[in-house]
């Protein structure tokens, strides 16, 4: 319906009021979407599915504009808007299917045989405690990169590595296209914590390159390794969010995933912006590893001692199957 409203609307009030229906209902999409992917993903497998599912927004941020351009270059933004609403309705189709793909929720019963109370308004419903330390991880690391998606432009204007900088993001995809599978293999098998050391590591060189790029080839080589850090991370994370609550709180742990994550890079453009004017975009980009270096101390303190992080989902699986 959002996406319909785009094409007769004409005035710049009707024009928020869309953005904000939009923003709402995109909020809503994604978190049901996300947790009913995560239930049809075997869980020694989890990992790995949500690494294929991640590269579906991989290619569309990499596609999506392009296909964008080459629209308005060829018709106007009615035509654009009547693509996009074909692509929802096609979105709409799939979200569909996997429904009716999906179980009902299992009803826990206590100890007198009595079903779960009405749901409440709560902290808890909007902010899941078990989500909290990878959560703040993710929003540190969300903060670092607003800064590239923010920013890059004007930091490429700067150097005078435009066209660097428009190649940037396809090499970011390329680089997590082909690394994402044996990334989300690896997780399953080996743990959470040498997927995220392996992208903090390739995170932060990131920065460093873009920090000290003077040539178009600097710029693509940090998409490359961006690709490798923060195209790694959020998927290895967003597998680490379902994998410590239970299946009944899917739901639950994106909505707070995400709503760290869209702190981060709510925030992170208006400071980063407000720093880039007083000490330069190399020297921001130099601070933001410093971030990444902070993230990776956090993440040490927290996530990283817990059993599933140190040896991955498929032995936990197979240690119980022993047991029974």
């Amino acid at each position: 319906i959002a996406c319909a409203l785009y094409i007769p609307i004409d005035s710049l009030p009707f024009l928020y009021a869309n953005r904000f229906f939009h923003g709402i209902a995109y909020a809503f999409s994604v978190t049901a979407i996300m947790a009913m992917v995560q239930e049809l993903i075997p869980s020694a497998r989890r990992s790995e599915g949500t690494g294929y599912l991640a590269l579906g927004t991989t290619v569309s941020a990499a596609l999506g504009p392009a296909l964008a351009l080459f629209v308005l270059g060829t018709f106007d933004y009615q035509m654009l808007f009547v693509v996009v609403l074909g692509i929802s309705i096609i979105s709409l189709i799939a979200s569909v299917v996997m429904y009716f793909r999906t179980s009902e929720a299992e009803a826990e019963l206590d100890e007198n045989g009595q079903g779960p109370a009405p749901a409440k308004f709560s902290f808890k419903s909007i902010v899941n405690p078990k989500i909290v330390p990878i959560g703040i991880f993710i929003l540190l690391v969300g903060f670092a990169y607003s800064g590239v998606i923010a920013h890059i432009n004007a930091f490429a204007e700067e150097r005078n590595v435009v066209a660097g900088a428009g190649l940037f993001f396809i090499a970011y995809a390329i680089s997590m296209f082909v690394m994402r599978s044996f990334l989300g293999k690896l997780q399953d098998h080996r743990g959470d914590n040498v997927v995220i050391y392996f992208g903090l590591f390739f995170f932060v060189v990131s920065f460093v390159v873009l920090s000290l790029a003077t040539a178009n080839w600097h710029v693509v080589v940090a998409g490359l390794l961006a690709g490798l850090g923060y195209g790694t991370l959020m998927p290895a994370v967003q597998a680490i969010a379902v994998g410590v609550v239970d299946k009944s709180e899917f739901g639950s742990a994106f909505s707070t995933l995400f709503l760290f994550v869209d702190i981060g890079f709510g925030f992170g453009p208006i400071i980063l912006g407000a720093l880039s004017e007083y000490i330069g975009f190399g020297a921001m980009y130099a601070v933001l590893a410093a971030v990444g270096v902070f993230a990776g101390i956090f993440y040490l303190c927290t996530h990283a001692r817990s059993e599933r992080a140190k040896n991955g989902v498929v032995e936990n699986v197979e240690s119980m199957a022993l047991v029974s």
